[in-house]
């Protein structure tokens, strides 16, 4: 969603002028601001409402499932669908705005604040999925085939019997939960706001880290030079962090996966992709197979082109000798970018 009333403050750096004031999101879809009345209301309303559904549902869930077409798993799942659908939307919300401007406290701070009350509110949430997967194959068949309801829920509810496996026992799932925020979140927003606080010195400005990263597509050699070494510098400055940061989530995600039985550091993420770890392994061995066919031709012929023997890794994204340097502000390449798709 982007504002027609384009709200960002104006683009800085080089070009700047030309570029005009960049939009941001419009997000009243959601909620009209950040002081909302229906933002407060639906956060309080997750927090009775998931504390009352853990209260109604909890420890039911297989006695529904004996009951097949007479049990009420449908209107467990409907229910849980909506609490899960008013959680996402706040968290959207939250999200989104501290990403407009991770520097500024306001949102930062709303961002925290949503973070750990919808994490607490969640927390309700748990049992559900973990009791569900305890239900024995036949039972779930059963409710899925009697409960027109909860049949519809068919694709979803077959798609998380394949996280059966890994999980674990309901209280040591609610502490994994719980201190997702003070561990895994907490070291990625450390990473976001470091990021954000970087300042790149080039030609006698001082940048952000896109405005430098935009240097490197710089017609001029030596301007890519110097991007990449004020780049290099500033990174440099911060190893210490970012190799804390980077050490520290590989050590969370072994703790994890070790817990919950994955033999692969990999296994994780092709779980929550649905794919197998051989259908993954193949692709990577026919790209890396295609390597000497692809990327090193392309570049050797870009190197060519660029009037060059040996590339410099500053000349990777450099811009085609004839590729049009002019600068399209944003109200121009916005509706042209509208236009095209109607």
């Amino acid at each position: 969603m982007v504002s027609a009333r384009r709200l960002a403050a104006p683009a800085s750096g080089q070009g700047a002028a030309e570029l005009g004031d960049l939009p941001e999101w419009n997000l009243a879809d959601l909620y009209a601001g950040m002081d909302a009345p229906e933002l407060k209301r639906d956060i309080a309303k997750a927090a009775t409402d998931a504390t009352s559904f853990e209260s109604r549902w909890k420890g039911t869930l297989a006695a529904e499932a004996e009951r097949g077409g007479a049990g009420r798993l449908g209107e467990a799942l409907v229910a849980y669908e909506a609490l899960e659908e008013l959680i996402g939307r706040i968290v959207s919300y939250a999200g989104l705005v501290y990403a407009g401007n991770t520097a500024d406290p306001q949102r930062a701070k709303l961002y925290g604040d949503i973070q750990e009350k919808m994490t607490d509110a969640s927390a309700h949430l748990l049992f559900f999925a973990l009791e569900l997967n305890l239900i024995d194959d036949a039972s779930i068949e059963g409710a899925l085939a009697g409960d027109p309801a909860f049949g519809h829920y068919r694709p979803w509810v077959l798609d998380l019997r394949k996280d059966k496996p890994y999980q674990l026992e309901d209280r040591v799932e609610q502490l994994f939960h719980e201190k997702s925020i003070t561990g895994r979140g907490a070291w990625n927003r450390l990473f976001d706001e470091t990021m954000t606080d970087l300042r790149f010195h080039i030609d006698g400005e001082e940048l952000t880290l896109e405005p430098a990263l935009n240097r490197l597509q710089d017609a001029d050699g030596e301007v890519r030079r110097r991007a990449s070494e004020a780049l290099a510098t500033t990174f440099r400055k911060n190893l210490r962090t970012f190799t804390l940061i980077t050490n520290t989530l590989a050590k969370d995600k072994e703790i994890s996966d070790r817990w919950r039985g994955f033999e692969d550091i990999a296994d994780s993420r092709h779980l929550a992709n649905r794919v197998e770890r051989s259908v993954v392994d193949a692709l990577a061995s026919a790209v890396r197979d295609a390597y000497p066919r692809l990327s090193h031709r392309y570049y050797a012929m870009k190197a060519r082109w660029l009037g060059m023997e040996v590339m410099n890794h500053w000349d990777r994204n450099a811009p085609l000798p004839d590729t049009p340097q002019a600068i399209i502000a944003w109200g121009v390449s916005g509706n042209g970018a509208l236009r095209s798709q109607w």
